[in-house]
């Protein structure tokens, strides 16, 4: 089976200064391997087959990586990376949003076991959703709560997705930034989003939550799905996972690395 995984790595990640001053956020140490190359073993170990990556910021620095990666590697460029956001990110690969699908944040770390509950979903959306959120924010004061991705969902369905989406009093989990598609999903997304950015395009309209689709999350897009009657299912994790957003958030990550035994 082939099952390809799209990295969204184009953004600047200003705040992780100054760890990303001369080089992108998936590529900062945690403990002595960046963040891509724990992606990339995590994927492989899961059973993805190709790897497609978004670069914008640095792009050149990437290059590197293909020799050390366990997974063939494909490169796009968002050359547009200071003015859009992650949704045409994530545009500039939508080519290769075909057949059965992983999506990912480039920020993000999880167990190899997170890794293969995603590619094995048989839900034609299946969205990783932290459960246990809440404990991760205790003490992280320069990403608080309130800027989580929150979800709600019940009878194994989302409703609502994204920041401010619902209160995080309300809210069902946390979705960490990785995603599934099955076959038939992953053409609709495909071409949904193609007519999204054909209405759109030049138009300085919003778009969900977003105050233009310019500046549109990979979230706002979820959302209008499920407004869509779309079904997205949870896939529901409890921990296993960190975002490096901030140098609070890194130093953390390493702690906490530095005492698991399961595999990151």
């Amino acid at each position: 089976m082939e099952l390809t995984a799209i990295i969204i790595a184009a953004g600047m990640g200003r705040r992780l200064h100054p760890y990303t001053d001369n080089r992108p956020k998936c590529l900062v140490p945690v403990l002595g391997r960046s963040i891509l190359e724990r992606q990339l073993d995590a994927f492989a170990k899961a059973g993805v087959t190709k790897v497609v990556i978004i670069r914008g910021y640095l792009k050149e620095c990437l290059d590197s990586i293909v020799d050390r990666s366990p997974l063939p590697i494909e490169f796009v460029s968002n050359d547009d990376f200071k003015s859009n956001n992650v949704l045409l990110s994530l545009y500039k690969a939508v080519d290769f949003i075909t057949g059965e699908v992983l999506i990912s944040y480039s920020d993000i770390i999880f167990t190899h076991a997170v890794a293969k509950v995603a590619a094995e979903s048989k839900a034609d959306y299946g969205l990783i959703c932290d459960k246990d959120f809440r404990s991760i924010y205790e003490g992280r004061t320069e990403h608080p709560l309130e800027e989580a991705e929150v979800a709600a969902y019940e009878d194994g369905a989302l409703s609502l997705v994204g920041k401010g989406a619902v209160s995080v009093e309300d809210a069902s989990g946390e979705y960490i930034g990785l995603m599934k598609m099955s076959a038939s999903a992953a053409d609709f997304f495909r071409n949904e989003l193609h007519a999204l950015v054909a209405r759109y395009e030049d138009q300085e309209k919003p778009f969900v939550r977003a105050k233009t689709f310019q500046n549109a999350y990979l979230s706002d897009y979820l959302q209008h799905l499920i407004d869509r009657n779309v079904r997205l299912e949870p896939i529901v994790i409890e921990g296993s996972w960190r975002e490096i957003d901030t140098s609070q958030d890194l130093q953390r990550a390493e702690s906490m690395l530095g005492k698991e035994t399961e595999p990151w």
